[in-house]
């Protein structure tokens, strides 16, 4: 079986983690937890989100943040920025790269940010145009690509035209979200099989969640398909508000774990990566959802 000679790893904890979460996290916890897992050998890490506090609490304070991450010559701090306020606040705290965030499904789009797919790509066209002017990178975001909690299966035709359109747009790579965690080695196969017809696989990433104990079989199947990026989460933070009883993303140290078995490179150590999920799981009060880092304490 082929598998790529590298990954590299997305760590989305310190935002897509986060703010599901319902601790609240002040800005020290999460700086610290940000230069723990750049210690750890993490190259991008998703620090935070220019949203409204209103919408989603847990972002509160990303400016400070931002002004606080200790530089790194070997680490890259994104943000998601929905919108132009958002990416006015990116650049002024020095971010290099954003993420823009539009859905597969009509129904989780409408649900989510109150629009439809094509009205959130008009609004998507000058956050990019903007950001890429200002010389950053943009990077997109496709929620419920195999499922969705209101139309269950997504096509991949569907998914197919919302990428496309965040490439022509100027996205590097498109990032595709198993957002309920529904998705198997089959649909994954499936739809990246349809993908790979049109877009080449340095294009695309994957980032699966848990829901299901899925995510590391459907992460091995699209390896074995050509995709070499991989978003995770530290302790398996974060879970889906539009999905009952969903865990988090998979989990950051589960997914090291599997690429140290496999002889993949990625750049990451294990023991300061686990140490990193134990002090953000103390500091929420709730159970690491690593299964390696429960068996590495």
């Amino acid at each position: 079986m082929n598998y790529p000679s590298s990954v590299k790893i997305i760590e989305v904890g310190p935002r897509d983690g986060l703010q599901n979460e319902r601790t609240p996290v002040d800005v020290a916890t999460k700086v610290e937890l940000i230069r723990q897992l750049s210690d750890a050998g993490l190259s991008t890490i998703e620090a935070g989100s220019f949203v409204s506090p209103k919408w989603v609490p847990q972002m509160a304070g990303s400016d400070e943040v931002f002004a606080l991450l200790p530089t790194h010559r070997d680490t890259s701090y994104t943000a998601l920025t929905p919108n132009m306020q958002g990416l006015e606040r990116a650049i002024a705290c020095g971010v290099k790269e954003v993420a823009v965030f539009a859905a597969a499904s009509e129904s989780f789009s409408q649900k989510n940010i109150n629009c439809s797919i094509a009205e959130s790509l008009e609004r998507f066209k000058p956050v990019a145009a903007e950001a890429l002017k200002a010389g950053l990178t943009v990077r997109g975001y496709i929620s419920c690509v195999v499922g969705c909690p209101y139309e269950a299966e997504v096509a991949g035709e569907a998914v197919l035209q919302v990428a496309e359109q965040l490439l022509t747009m100027g996205c590097y790579e498109i990032s595709l979200g198993d957002t309920i965690g529904v998705g198997t080695p089959t649909s994954f196969e499936t739809l990246l099989h349809r993908l790979l017809k049109n877009i080449g696989p340095d294009h695309l990433a994957i980032h699966a969640h848990d829901t299901y104990g899925q995510a590391l079989a459907n992460i091995l199947r699209a390896l074995q398909l050509g995709i070499s990026t991989v978003d995770s989460s530290v302790a398996g933070l974060g879970g889906c508000p539009y999905a009952n009883g969903a865990s988090g993303n998979v989990a950051s140290e589960d997914l090291v774990y599997m690429l140290n078995g496999l002889g993949i490179h990625h750049g990451v150590d294990l023991p300061k990566l686990v140490a990193a999920g134990n002090y953000i799981s103390q500091k929420l009060n709730r159970a690491n959802g690593s299964k390696v880092g429960i068996a590495m304490q």
